[in-house]
């Protein structure tokens, strides 16, 4: 019989991690202790649900055309700010660029009809339209992010004399090229039962969809890593950010939702410039302002082959598209974003 020892090294892990657990409840911070607010804003105008926020400066000199942010339907806007040293927002206003950002806000059962149009001709219109006067200048440069972006496309093809510069960031573009598991879902629902079974799409319903994604990354390795780092305070408090930041995902209205499913991933209109809203076409060719493009090779959520083909779709002579070695959430809440992607969008922005 032979004689079998375990590794030392093993053992003292072990311990180690189950130590960790036990002390864990007195070294983590209860969720209501944490506070995702991280940049002073001041709320410039509120419509319904939605508001618009208006970051305070952080250096004196500015930009003249002022810079609006359209943020995802899906999860709440501070992930763009959860950390100073990894803010998005932070890094653009230290830049002299005056930043704005609209906050879709918690749709209730009341605004289960809200659609395109109300998101692009209504709130984001009266958004652009308050921040063209307030600043008294003719267009604004607008980014929009993730589900984000494509309203903010949608914005500029249907109305772009309102918009000096685009910046697009994991827009979901093409849905017949998107490979992620989201897409692939999509493509297969009854969006029109599920929609008239229960309304707006709750929350719980995207936490299912973002636990299949990466089980075993969004699951055991998670709060394995957690544990193991349970006395390191940086990262214990950008962990539990980021959870909290999870945790407060709205709902969708399920009229948008239908037709964000319809339109976007199962009859792919967009792209095909066959996508109506408010009763008018999205003609991509109707974008003539200068474009930036932002992708990240490891997104997965919004795959690469979604995103590219805007680029070509566009007829933007000044138009630019980035590849980042990073994923979704890291391309803009990451040390790398902060070194790499935002000071070429801050140039790039500085020099239109």
């Amino acid at each position: 019989m032979r004689n079998e020892t375990i590794d030392p090294k093993i053992v003292e892990e072990f311990l180690s991690f189950t130590r960790n657990v036990a002390e864990a409840p007195k070294l983590v911070p209860a969720p209501d202790e944490i506070s995702l607010e991280s940049t002073p804003y001041d709320i410039a105008y509120e419509e319904d649900k939605m508001r618009l926020l208006h970051f305070r400066p952080t250096v004196q000199s500015q930009t003249k055309v002022p810079f609006l942010i359209s943020y995802a339907i899906i999860n709440r806007y501070h992930i763009l700010d959860i950390q100073q040293e990894k803010s998005w927002v932070r890094k653009l206003l230290d830049s002299g660029i005056d930043v704005y950002m609209i906050d879709w806000g918690n749709p209730s059962n009341i605004d289960k009809y809200l659609d395109f149009d109300d998101y692009v001709n209504t709130y984001m219109e009266n958004c652009v339209d308050f921040v063209r006067k307030e600043s008294d200048v003719k267009n604004v440069s607008l980014q929009g992010y993730c589900t984000g972006g494509t309203i903010a496309t949608i914005y500029a093809a249907l109305h772009p004399e309102k918009v000096r510069n685009l910046v697009v960031t994991a827009p979901v573009i093409d849905g017949w090229k998107d490979t992620t598991v989201v897409s692939n879902m999509a493509k297969h629902i009854d969006v029109d039962k599920l929609v008239e079974s229960i309304g707006n799409m709750p929350p719980e319903f995207m936490y299912y969809c973002f636990s299949i994604l990466k089980p075993f990354e969004q699951g055991l390795e998670k709060y394995y890593k957690f544990f193991k780092n349970i006395h390191d305070k940086n990262f214990v408090d950008s962990f539990l950010r980021v959870e909290k930041w999870l945790s407060e995902t709205p709902p969708i209205p399920g009229e948008l939702f239908k037709q964000w499913i319809k339109d976007i991933y199962q009859d792919n209109l967009l792209i095909q410039n066959k996508m109506f809203v408010g009763g008018r076409q999205i003609d991509l060719q109707k974008i003539t302002m200068p474009i930036f493009i932002q992708i990240a090779v490891g997104d997965h959520l919004v795959s690469p082959e979604c995103s590219m083909p805007l680029y070509y779709a566009v007829a933007s002579q000044d138009k630019t598209l980035r590849i980042y070695p990073t994923g979704h959430v890291g391309m803009i809440a990451s040390s790398y974003s902060q070194k790499q992607i935002l000071p070429e969008l801050c140039q790039w922005i500085k020099e239109r």
